[in-house]
């Protein structure tokens, strides 16, 4: 295919999703194509292109994943050893989890932890060593090693573990592992040191649809290890690059080990019922795709989106960053896909739901929770589909010092053939991605996974 139909293609899915600005990049052949389109702002519009800085959000855990690993090769940590001997104060609700989980749980999301805490602790240098002082107040959802379930809090913590063994600013300590001995320009996580650059602004939709600028531009400092580093294409498909090679850095020198790389790149905790992938890596997300092997990772914040997804057998790799909700997502995920397509060859195909069946859907109906968010199963009898909400708390909205992201409206939802716990979202924002019901041993729903999280019941199961 010519390059032009790629840029065909981001320009007509950004005007059907409402993007105001979008930034591609595919690595193929052994050559880069760039698309570039829109607008950094509607306030303030300046063209986008391969050097237009975009706000990652969770693509942020592949660099911390990253240091950590580089520091596991010079044998200043060690996979499986508990954190608590980087991390010696750590107290969390569960004293026993919290003196067992480890480095290696950290990395996979299977340490049990909940999502995240919403909490402000400053843009000093102890923003880190603050929060984990309150990581008391983050709710346990599980034992160690149990299963694996999204954790950005986690990695938050993971940064602090890099502070400790470095003596370094997590920040710093990546800059000097990892941006600067790869000529990372433009990838940085302070928003003051992007001032000379294009800077693409987030957007939310407001009650007509008109795409309305995100004051703040990307999250506090203490999620900087979970989601705070800001990078353009360009560095995105370098960083790709790395990752697909052999450990150097495109200078010929040589920064980490090829096989530490491809120790992140193997399974090691499965995935169950997620449009995400099949299992963890050590932070990549993996997934089987029309044959292939997809190794990738997401992100997102406020108004802005990324996706970073890698083809390691195919030496191939795609970056998406869109600046418009509530659409950023389902655009990133049709501009993967036709990248993958396109380039490749790879189809990557929704499963079809089963027909709408009340009664059946009715037994999940209700409310389920996670440290900041409630997400809302509504199954009318005469309506078409299900249909699924997810909110920040109200009370956290009003108790933020800071912007938060918009809430996106219901999106329906269809069963899966096989044991009916499966789903599949089937339009809306969040279009595509899977999840599904867990049950206690009396088959009583208790819980639902969406995007690799896990919600917990919070109403009755009256129907039961």
């Amino acid at each position: 295919m010519s390059d032009q139909n790629l840029h065909e293609f981001v320009a007509a899915a950004a005007e059907r999703f409402g993007i105001p600005g979008a930034g591609v990049g595919v690595f193929v052949d052994g050559r880069t194509v760039h698309a570039g389109h829109g607008v950094t702002s509607v306030e303030n519009p300046q063209p986008v292109d391969e050097h237009t800085v975009f706000a990652l959000g969770s693509v942020s855990k592949t660099f911390t994943a990253t240091a950590v690993m580089k520091l596991v090769e010079q044998g200043r940590i060690e996979l499986d050893s508990p954190v608590r001997r980087y991390v010696p104060e750590l107290v969390l609700a569960d004293e026993d989890l919290a003196a067992a989980i480890t480095v290696r749980q950290l990395l996979n999301h299977t340490a049990g932890l909940g999502v995240r805490l919403v909490i402000e602790t400053g843009d000093g240098d102890d923003a880190l060593t603050r929060y984990v002082a309150r990581m008391d107040e983050l709710e346990v959802i599980g034992e160690p090693g149990a299963r694996a379930s999204y954790s950005q809090a986690g990695y938050n913590l993971l940064g602090r573990v890099v502070e400790t063994v470095t003596g370094s600013t997590f920040e710093q300590a990546v800059g000097e592992l990892l941006l600067e001995p790869l000529g990372l320009d433009e990838s940085c996580y302070f928003e003051g040191q992007l001032m000379t650059r294009r800077i693409a602004r987030g957007h939310n939709a407001d009650e007509d649809g008109t795409p309305v600028v995100a004051r703040q531009w990307k999250d506090t400092r203490a999620n900087n290890p979970g989601g705070g580093i800001a990078a353009t294409v360009a560095d995105q498909l370098r960083w790709a690059r790395f990752h697909l090679g052999d450990g150097r850095a495109e200078d010929g020198t040589r920064v980490m080990d090829a096989e530490t790389l491809r120790q992140m790149q193997t399974a090691t905790a499965p995935l169950r019922g997620t449009s995400l992938g099949d299992a963890f890596g050590l932070c990549w997300f993996l997934r089987d795709v029309d044959g292939v092997r997809v190794v990738g990772h997401g992100g997102s914040g406020n108004g802005q989106f990324a996706d970073l997804q890698l083809v390691p057998e195919r030496n191939f790799a795609v970056s998406v960053m869109s600046n418009g909700g509530p659409g950023g997502v389902a655009f990133n995920q049709e501009v993967v896909r036709f990248a993958l397509e396109h380039f490749l060859g790879v189809k990557d195909r929704d499963p079809e739901p089963v027909p709408y069946a009340h009664a059946q859907v009715a037994l999940a109906a209700g409310e389920y929770e996670i440290d900041f968010m409630t997400l809302t199963i509504r199954a009318e009898e005469d309506a078409d589909a299900p249909t699924l909400e997810v909110v920040i708390k109200p009370e956290i909205r009003a108790a933020s010092e800071k912007e938060l992201p918009a809430d996106y409206p219901p999106f329906p939802f269809g069963l899966l053939p096989g044991s009916g716990d499966d789903y599949i979202v089937t339009g809306g924002a969040m279009k595509g991605h899977r999840g599904f019901f867990s049950r206690d041993d009396a088959g009583r729903i208790t819980g639902v996974d969406l995007a690799g999280r896990l919600f917990g019941r919070v109403t009755a199961d009256e129907s039961r």
